[in-house]
């Protein structure tokens, strides 16, 4: 055997190890912080999901991308219905629940009131866009719980929008991956990119009332 080809060897045999010991702790990690976003929206998982999608985008294995995709989206899922769950439950309480309370501190009366009127005129189709939208996911929820719509109903309207949720943020992490060799720079990129999709919102709606 060559010099060549005893060094390519041990190229990979230092490759091996190192990505799949990144993939053993970075998919439950990556489960774990996007189901806790879900129930508790404070976490980033937009930036969460396109960072796992930058590493994924370096490493050799061919499903690395299709699995960052399938946790995200099926952690949102989870996420998502065991908030409503709880939101379901906090309605019928006579004294609410903290989870309840939650949604309502993070879905000013003008956004609830939009969110109410998307749902009436276009059903649980307004689910995808609101996980589109930043901050759209909340006032959303709530208007749905405040419709009264079935778990079974918002599950069916909500599987499609985890799925094109996980496809943009990884496409985000993807750009971010494919911009830089080094996938701390790529990193850093669709970090900052998901930061400033999610920020625009906000900012916009504090400068327009001004003009």
């Amino acid at each position: 055997m060559s010099l060549e080809s005893l060094l390519l060897l041990a190229d990979r045999a230092a490759v091996v190890p190192t990505e799949s010991t990144q993939q053993a702790v970075g998919y439950p990690s990556l489960f774990l912080l996007v189901v806790i976003g879900a129930l508790v929206p404070v976490v980033p998982t937009g930036a969460v999901v396109s960072s796992a999608a930058v590493v994924a985008f370096h490493q050799t294995d061919p499903l690395s991308l299709l699995i960052v995709f399938l946790v995200a989206s099926f952690a949102a899922f989870l996420g998502d219905t065991g908030l409503y769950w709880l939101g379901r439950r906090g309605m019928r309480s006579k004294n609410g629940s903290r989870w309840l309370k939650a949604l309502r501190d993070r879905a000013p009366e003008e956004r609830l009131k939009q969110a109410q009127d998307k749902l009436d005129d276009h059903g649980v189709a307004v689910l995808v866009l609101s996980r589109l939208v930043p901050a759209g996911r909340i006032p959303v929820m709530l208007a749905c719980l405040m419709a009264k719509m079935p778990l079974r109903r918002f599950v069916r309207g909500n599987a499609p929008a985890c799925l094109a949720w996980a496809a943009t943020y990884q496409l985000i992490g993807i750009l971010g991956g494919s911009l830089f060799d080094e996938p701390w720079k790529g990193v850093v990129a669709a970090v900052l990119l998901t930061v400033v999709i999610s920020g625009a919102p906000m900012v916009w709606r504090r400068v327009r009332p001004s003009h």
